[in-house]
């Protein structure tokens, strides 16, 4: 079944991508398939490894020679194959969007490091951290549903992580309470809940259930949330803000509050494939300026799901 904009949703994306060529492009690409990425289980197998095992049944490339483990899945595949494989039943790897794993490239976790992630399931970015740890630290991987904390313990079972605390708490709760102990965070994945409007590729009902009012909803939640998790993160430590959407209230303008309320410095997000800048305004709000380094990916650039990220870092005590 196929979904078309709601006008408003259109308009809004219109306003985002003004040239004509390049809305066209955007809503000619969300209507079709998402290529299918996944990413190697270094915990679990090399790279190498993986290629020759999966080279046997599919034709597979790797996109970017800097990071060998994303790796995309060229053939057709059938309803369920890459879930079903051995390979991935065995954890060595996870279906992963490429725009799902850009948060931890700009993060860059490290062996060692304590990292909260406070919005975790299924768990794509928790296992990714724990790769990139290489097992050694601590994660603390949070969230809220029974269900979802099911979905994110299995996962990091299949996936060999032994270094990951994993918690069921309101994010708001927890972060509250660990801000009045003297225990701070390295860094901080804070991959919040958020309307989906760059998963339209792979969510085609993403187009009949977005509303406006929930997007103002979430954007006040999310600020909220970003308010008490930074309160737990160490003085020149780094947190990493994204979501899977492209409006301005869940991304700039959750930004330009974090920059006006906080001791906090901007980082240029740096990644290995196309990204656009932060905007500067939206309607009659006007953004700090540093939101132009923050990055905004649309799925016509990069042939990908659409994806927000931004990076901060501590400068000062939150008194």
């Amino acid at each position: 079944m196929k979904y078309e904009m709601k006008p408003l949703f259109e308009k809004r994306m219109k306003t985002l991508l003004p040239d004509k060529k390049d809305f066209d492009r955007f809503n000619k690409i969300v209507h079709e398939k998402p290529r299918r990425f996944i990413r190697c289980n270094t915990l679990k197998i090399s790279t190498e490894d993986l290629l020759k095992r999966l080279n046997k049944r599919w034709r597979v490339v790797q996109p970017y020679k800097d990071h060998p483990e994303i790796i995309v899945i060229e053939s057709i595949l059938g309803p369920g194959e890459l879930g079903n494989s051995i390979e991935h039943l065995l954890g060595y790897y996870y279906v992963q969007e490429i725009s799902s794993m850009l948060p931890l490239l700009s993060l860059k976790p490290k062996p060692g490091e304590f990292i909260l992630d406070l919005c975790s399931s299924p768990g794509s970015k928790t296992t990714q951290m724990a790769a990139m740890m290489k097992n050694e630290g601590t994660i603390i991987a949070n969230d809220l549903k029974l269900d979802r904390i099911k979905i994110l313990a299995a996962n990091l079972e299949r996936c060999g992580v032994t270094n990951t605390i994993v918690t069921r708490n309101d994010g708001v709760g927890l972060c509250n309470r660990i801000s009045k102990t003297d225990f701070k965070f390295d860094k901080i994945l804070l991959d919040v809940p958020c309307s989906g409007e760059g998963t339209l590729r792979g969510s085609p009902k993403t187009f009949k259930i977005w509303n406006l009012k929930v997007v103002k909803k979430l954007s006040r939640e999310q600020k909220k949330l970003f308010a008490f998790a930074v309160k737990c993160l160490k003085v020149g430590g780094e947190i990493i803000y994204s979501t899977c959407t492209h409006s301005p209230e869940e991304n700039e303008a959750v930004v330009d509050f974090a920059l006006k309320n906080f001791p906090l410095k901007i980082e240029k997000v740096i990644l290995p494939l196309k990204c656009r800048p932060g905007i500067k305004e939206w309607g009659e709000e006007k953004f700090d300026k540093d939101v132009e380094d923050c990055c905004r990916i649309y799925p016509q650039d990069n042939d990908s799901e659409g994806f927000f990220i931004s990076k901060f870092k501590l400068v000062e005590e939150i008194k």
